[in-house]
C-alpha cells in the first residue's frame, strides 16, 4: 500500500472511530459498541463478497442464502436436542434421508450403467418417481410428529448442544458446501444469469428456513441460543463487577452491559484481522495474480491453458464460507434465530455497497465500507431526526408540515445510502480505497 493510501486509510477508520466515540458520548458507550460488533460483523461479510467480486468478477446476489445457513448452524449446534422429539420422529427422519441417498445413488447409477435411449430415460424416471414417493411416506409423519411436541417451545429436533463458537465453523464449511453444490451447476453461466441464479437459490434456502419447522422452527423462530461469553446478570453479581463500577461511576447494569459487548467485539476483531490476514496473503500470492488475471481477460488466461470455471468455483466456495461465518457470528450475537430477517434484496444491496464504496478488490477498503455503510445505516435515522428536529424548531409543534418531515426520518436510512452511493461514484468510482494500491503492493 503506498503512503498516501496508507495515511488515506488511517484518516477513513479515524472518522469512524471519531463517529463511534460520538455516539458514546451523546447516546450510550452500550449503543456504541453494539454498533461496533455490528460494523465487525458486516466487514467481515463484505470482505467475503470482496473475495467474489474483487478476485474474480463473481456476480452474487445470493449472499443472503449463505448467511442464512451460517445462522442455521448456530442453531444445529448449540440448542440441546430435544429428547421427546427425536423419540417420535428422529428415526422416521433418518430412514427418509436414507431414502433419498439411496434414490440419488440409484439414479446416478442408472445414468453411468445404461446405454443412453428410452431404457435408460425409463428407469432414472421409475427411480426418481419410486423414491419420492417412498421417501414423503416416511417423511410426511415424521415430521408431523416431532412438530406436535410442544409446539409453543421446541417443535423441532433441536442441535448437538455442543459450545456455540463451534458453529462459526460450521457456518462457514455449511455455506461453503451449498455454494461448492451451486457453484458446479451455475458457475458456466454468463454473469447476468449467475445473478439471478444465485439470488433465486438464496430465495430457495431461505423458504425452506422459513418452512421446515421440523428443522429451524421456521417463522417461530428459535429463541435463547447459547453465548460464548457471560451473561449480564451472571456478571452483576460478581464482586470484581460492583468495585469496578464503583471506580468508573456507572450503575452496575451498565458496566455489565459494556463488559459482554467488549468481550464480543474482542473475538469480533480477532476473526477479522485473521481473515484479513489469510485474503491478502491469498491476493499476494501467485493464485491471487492468477485469480486477476482471469477476472481481467478471462479468454486470455483460458488461453494459457487457466482452468477459468474451476478457479471462478474456488474463490465462490471461499466468498460464501466467510459470508457463513459471518452469518452464524450475527446469530449468535443476536441470541436468536429469526429467519423472516434475512431479506435477500436489501441486505445483499446493503453489503454490495460496502464493497463499492469501499473499493473492490481492495481487501482493505472492503472492510472500511462494512463499518461505513453499516453505521450510517444504523444512525441514519436518529441522525436525520435530529437535523428534522432543528429545521423545524422554529414551527408550531403541531404543524403538519412539522409532523410529516418527522415521521419522514424513519426513510433516511435509504435516502442516505443512494446519497453515499451516488456522491462516491461520482468522485471516486473506484471506491474511497482503490485496488490500484494493492497491485502496486503485489508487483503490478
Amino acid at each position: 500500500m503506498t503512503q498516501r493510501t496508507s495515511i488515506q486509510a488511517i484518516w477513513l477508520f479515524g472518522v469512524i472511530a471519531a463517529a463511534l466515540v460520538a455516539v458514546g458520548l451523546i447516546q450510550s458507550w452500550s449503543l456504541a459498541l453494539t454498533i461496533l460488533n455490528y460494523c465487525l460483523i458486516a466487514a467481515i461479510m463484505s470482505l467475503g463478497l470482496n473475495v467474489q467480486w474483487g478476485y474474480a468478477g463473481l456476480f452474487n446476489v445470493g449472499l443472503m442464502g449463505f448467511a442464512a445457513l451460517g445462522g442455521i448452524a448456530g442453531v444445529l449446534v448449540s440448542m440441546k436436542p430435544v429428547a421427546p422429539a427425536w423419540e417420535a420422529g428422529g428415526s422416521g427422519i433418518g430412514l427418509a434421508l436414507l431414502v433419498l441417498v439411496v434414490t440419488v445413488v440409484a439414479a446416478v447409477m442408472a445414468h453411468r450403467r445404461l446405454r443412453k435411449g428410452p431404457m435408460r430415460r425409463n428407469a432414472m424416471i421409475a427411480i426418481i418417481v419410486v423414491g419420492f414417493f417412498t421417501f414423503r411416506a416416511v417423511f410426511d409423519p415424521a415430521v408431523e410428529a416431532i412438530e406436535s411436541v410442544n409446539p409453543a417451545q421446541t417443535g423441532f429436533l433441536g442441535g448437538l448442544g455442543l459450545p456455540i463458537v463451534f458453529a462459526w465453523v460450521v457456518g462457514g464449511l455449511l455455506a461453503a458446501s451449498v455454494a461448492w453444490v451451486i457453484g458446479k451447476i451455475t458457475l458456466g453461466l454468463r454473469s447476468d444469469y449467475l445473478a439471478i441464479a444465485t439470488l433465486g437459490i438464496s430465495e430457495i434456502i431461505i423458504a425452506v428456513l422459513k418452512n421446515e419447522e421440523w428443522l429451524t422452527r421456521g417463522v417461530k423462530n428459535v429463541n435463547g441460543l447459547p453465548r460464548p461469553v457471560p451473561y449480564e446478570i451472571d456478571l452483576q453479581a460478581a464482586t470484581w463487577v460492583q468495585d469496578w463500577a464503583a471506580r468508573l461511576g456507572v450503575s452496575v447494569q451498565d458496566f455489565s452491559s459494556i463488559y459482554v459487548k467488549l468481550l464480543y467485539a474482542g473475538m469480533a476483531i480477532a476473526l477479522l484481522a485473521l481473515l484479513m490476514w489469510l485474503a491478502q496473503t491469498a491476493l499476494r500470492s501467485p493464485w491471487g495474480r492468477m485469480m486477476r488475471a482471469i477476472r481481467d481477460n478471462e479468454a486470455a488466461a483460458e488461453a494459457m491453458g487457466k482452468h477459468v470455471t474451476g478457479r471462478h468455483l474456488q474463490v465462490f466456495v471461499l466468498g460464501s464460507a466467510i459470508v457463513g461465518l459471518a452469518g452464524a457470528m450475527m446469530t449468535t450475537m443476536d441470541g436468536q434465530f429469526t429467519p423472516t430477517s434475512y431479506n435477500p434484496l436489501r441486505f445483499t444491496f446493503l453489503i454490495w455497497v460496502m464493497v463499492i464504496v469501499g473499493g473492490s478488490g481492495n481487501n482493505l477498503g472492503s472492510i472500511l465500507g462494512g463499518f461505513l455503510i453499516w453505521f450510517f445505516w444504523v444512525e441514519a435515522e436518529p441522525i436525520g431526526h435530529w437535523l428534522l428536529s432543528t429545521v423545524t424548531s422554529g414551527m408550531d409543534p403541531n404543524h403538519p408540515w412539522r409532523e410529516q418531515l418527522l415521521d419522514s426520518a424513519a426513510h433516511m436510512r435509504l435516502i442516505t445510502m443512494g446519497l453515499i452511493l451516488l456522491i462516491t461514484l461520482r468522485f471516486r468510482p473506484r471506491g474511497l480505497l482503490p485496488e490500484s494500491a494493492q497491485r502496486a503492493r503485489s508487483g503490478h
